[in-house]
């Protein structure tokens, strides 16, 4: 394993438990004490597009002058709990003796997380289920209260505690990532297809046919049919896989969804699909779409990296580079298996972030922009997400090097 590398990983580490794993996020402007004193602005739909909006693109951080507080972000924890879970492997498969404190560390961190990702959960639904610590307004689509839960946000949580379940055995653990299956099938709302359905966003209406929400909520059902064999939850995953993969272009690539407004191609939601599809084939042994998780790929990685490792955010153009892309790289190139075929790439695109896109301190940045950037420390968006990728990065170039 790469000592500079591992050194990397354990700046972020370092940064991010000093704060706490609390922190800002680029959409929680609405959060904004100022903004919430003042009735007339926030009952105004395009006042919290603005505030949104302009909080999200400014490349300096308005959030202290606004007393936006630094909170917990649930999806964040679901994210750092995966990482640590991984972190937990590295270790276990080193053997090392004088590592045994650090496993010991490491473990009290994961039900740390787990229980405090328990208690995050929104409440009032068929199951559990997770939402984002602040208002959001998405043009006039739609507006989500604070901790409305969304399929995205569960699905990474509901994961995650799976994970810790594996490494702790707490039934508990299990059992609360096993009742989101409850949120999908009884709150979400499905779009018919030709063929199969889309799940929606959330339980609220205005972001209903989204491919990788749609696939996310595949997942979860799909891990629910691994546990408990329940021939339902094989079927609606099914059904929903089958809609994406219909959406799926000649070319392999998606749409981010079905709306006018959502025709743009992007890197990380693309990664979001394999990895879905990937992980219903894993865990059902349904076979049927493995032609759609090739041809997505290829298109994935001949569209989204430069020669030398720059990670794109569209496929037709460079700019803005968001910390997202290299990250989900690190992910999807494990989940399918295809860390040793493409370590060169993986190896220059974790190097050439590193460059670019780590601070002295450890946390990573949010974007690069041709002219500005946002060298803002969001807590999920950039750090939770490279913390991650990260674990999953140090894990296959361990089982590389054996």
């Amino acid at each position: 394993m790469n000592n500079k590398q591992l050194h990397i990983f354990n700046k972020l580490r370092q940064y991010c438990e000093s704060e706490h794993f609390k922190g800002w996020d680029p959409y929680d402007g609405l959060n904004s004490k100022i903004f919430q004193n003042i009735p007339l602005l926030h009952k105004s739909a395009l006042c919290r597009l603005i505030m949104i909006q302009g909080f999200k693109r400014m490349p300096f951080n308005l959030r202290p002058l606004f007393l936006v507080p630094k909170e917990y972000n649930s999806k964040g924890i679901g994210l750092f709990l995966q990482g640590y879970c991984n972190l937990y492997t590295i270790i276990e498969k080193t053997s090392k003796e004088d590592l045994s404190k650090e496993k010991e560390r490491v473990l009290s961190r994961i039900h740390q997380l787990a229980e405090l990702l328990i208690a995050l959960r929104s409440k009032g639904y068929s199951g559990s289920c997770w939402g984002y610590n602040f208002d959001w307004q998405a043009r006039r689509l739609f507006f989500f209260p604070k901790n409305t839960p969304t399929v995205v946000a569960t699905s990474f949580c509901a994961e995650a505690l799976i994970s810790a379940y594996k490494i702790t055995r707490k039934e508990n653990y299990l059992a609360n990532a096993l009742s989101a299956v409850n949120f999908v099938i009884q709150d979400l709302h499905r779009t018919p297809q030709k063929r199969g359905f889309l799940f929606s966003y959330s339980p609220l209406p205005g972001n209903d046919t989204v491919y990788n929400a749609s696939l996310l909520g595949s997942k979860i059902l799909s891990y629910g049919y691994h546990y408990t064999q329940n021939t339902l939850y094989k079927e609606l995953a099914g059904e929903s896989v089958l809609a994406c993969c219909d959406a799926q272009k000649g070319d392999g690539s998606w749409s981010y969804g079905m709306l006018p407004v959502q025709t743009w191609k992007d890197s990380f939601h693309t990664g979001y699909n394999l990895d879905c599809i990937q992980e219903y084939q894993t865990l059902t042994g349904d076979t049927t779409f493995s032609a759609h998780i090739e041809n997505g790929f290829k298109y994935y990685i001949q569209h989204f990296f430069e020669n030398d490792g720059t990670p794109k955010y569209y496929d037709n153009k460079t700019y803005p580079i968001d910390i997202h892309c290299p990250g989900q790289l690190l992910v999807t190139l494990s989940k399918l298996k295809k860390y040793a075929e493409h370590k060169e790439l993986a190896d220059k695109v974790v190097n050439w972030t590193i460059t670019n896109m780590q601070d002295s301190e450890g946390y990573f940045y949010y974007q690069l922009k041709q002219f500005f950037s946002s060298h803002i420390p969001y807590m999920r968006w950039s750090n939770a997400f490279m913390f991650n990728a990260l674990s999953y990065y140090l894990l296959e170039q361990l089982q590389y090097e054996k």
